[in-house]
């Protein structure tokens, strides 16, 4: 039985490590500890996470993206970019999240509050809402996998 680290299972899964790390501490993953109290996650574990396939072979098509769309229900923008929290600065009023959405980063302008209410941190997953010439954020409320997300440079 083959133990992979957290980091290389979310590879494997195709989610980001934090997404993983939430699953483990849930509950929602089954993982053995190292000595030092690292989590390992087994290939076993792996196949059953990934067993949910379609009769056709296929991957299962509801991804956490249609699945935080559903926790979304009250909105009208249907333009929504899924990614991960990279940075807030908060200044008086204002904040400015920037938002990693692949390769990419997206910066949006929005009440302190606001970053407040969501309670948004570094490394969250979030939504961006893209609607005519305004960008919302909003925090979702299910786990959403981000395919791949760079590996963060300790400084």
């Amino acid at each position: 039985m083959t133990l992979l680290t957290v980091r290389a299972a979310a590879e494997r899964l195709g989610v980001g490590y934090s997404t993983l790390k939430r699953w483990i501490l849930t509950g929602r993953v089954r993982t053995t500890q190292t000595e030092g109290g690292h989590h390992r996650v087994s290939d076993a574990e792996i196949d059953r996470l990934t067993a949910r396939q379609q009769p056709d072979g296929q991957p299962r098509v509801r991804t956490a993206a249609i699945e935080s769309d559903e926790a979304i229900v009250g909105l009208s923008a249907r333009n929504r970019l899924h990614g991960f929290v990279e940075e807030v600065r908060v200044d008086g009023l204002l904040a400015q999240v920037r938002l990693r959405v692949g390769d990419q980063l997206l910066t949006a302008v929005i009440t302190a509050d606001a970053v407040r209410a969501l309670k948004l941190r570094r490394g969250d997953d979030a939504v961006a809402i893209v609607k005519s010439t305004e960008v919302m954020i909003a925090r979702s409320t299910t786990p959403m996998p981000v395919a791949r997300r760079p590996r963060r440079r300790h400084r």
